[in-house]
């Protein structure tokens, strides 16, 4: 029974020594040097792993970074041009500045614009989705393109710069905190979401629409539905709309911020936001104080 139990440790034991040795060799044989640089330039990130670079963490895109020949494709949103000039002195790489960018909803269809023909109902304790009410039909009103207001956008931003307006019940990007990361962009089913050029004092001029349908099915399915009229493309100084689909759009690297478009567009369609108010009443005000001079004058060189 002794001779059994020695045996067998025995065994077992040069089968852990002989396993031990062969594991040496192979992890020897396929072991992957990593370089250095790489943790150096996920120190230098802002450890947000929110994706809106396209890999899916800091650590995939640090990796990229020592990679790649050179930083052109490679750009952290959230880190912006102060985060990737860090990067380039790390790895001796030159870092081509980029425009920050800023999210925008282009659905301006509140109720007040956007009558509801239908009701999303869910199971009780069920969560209200986006993605749900989309894969099961088009929407709760007769605008097919328009914001479903479940909040997939806000459950997915990490940077609490979105949230939903309770009276509009459309969604709201607080441009402090916006990134770009494009997580919001990627969550809405309805690609209302979209990544504009962040200008000066974060004004924005942006076709508040995606209704692709033709200008009276979509003024009737939403007040401030784009018609596709054309007015604003032919007042535009700078070639920066274009007309497509039924659908006017603006780039926002062409745009100047004129505003000419804003004025011209007849169905309210286009917004401009950060810029300060139009003195529009003011020149109303003096133009019929200016017609009741003339009137007050004509009734005195009669008398």
């Amino acid at each position: 029974m002794t001779d059994i139990v020695i045996y067998t440790m025995i065994t077992i034991t040069s089968i852990g020594v002989i396993s031990a040795i062969i594991l040496y060799f192979v992890a020897q044989k396929f072991k992957v040097i990593e370089d250095p640089r790489i943790d150096l330039v996920e120190g230098a990130l802002p450890s947000a792993n929110c994706g809106g670079c396209g890999l899916p963490g800091c650590r995939p895109f640090a990796e990229a970074c020592v990679k790649a020949d050179n930083l052109d494709n490679l750009f952290c949103p959230v880190g912006g041009n102060d985060v990737m000039a860090s990067v380039g002195k790390i790895l001796g790489k030159e870092v081509l500045a980029v425009d920050s960018k800023v999210a925008v909803i282009r659905c301006s269809g509140s109720p007040q614009y956007r009558k509801s023909t239908s009701i999303f109902d869910v199971a009780q304790g069920a969560k209200l989705s986006c993605v749900m009410e989309h894969s099961l039909y088009g929407g709760h009103t007769d605008c097919t393109y328009g914001c479903l207001g479940g909040g997939d956008c806000v459950e997915v931003c990490k940077f609490d710069a979105i949230h939903i307006n309770p009276i509009t019940q459309l969604p709201e990007v607080i441009d402090e905190k916006c990134t770009a990361c494009n997580a919001c962009v990627v969550a809405c089913p309805k690609d209302i979401i979209e990544l504009r050029t962040r200008n000066k004092k974060d004004r924005k001029i942006f076709v508040s629409c995606v209704n692709m349908d033709k200008g009276v099915s979509a003024k009737k399915a939403c007040d401030v539905a784009c018609i596709a009229c054309n007015k604003c493309f032919k007042v535009c100084p700078h070639n920066a709309i274009t007309v497509s689909n039924n659908l006017a759009f603006i780039d926002s690297d062409a745009c100047k911020l004129c505003r000419k478009c804003v004025s011209e567009c007849p169905t309210n369609a286009i917004l401009e936001i950060g810029f300060p108010e139009r003195k529009i009443k003011v020149e109303t005000e003096k133009k019929e104080t200016d017609l009741n001079t003339i009137n007050i004058t004509k009734q005195d060189s009669e008398i």
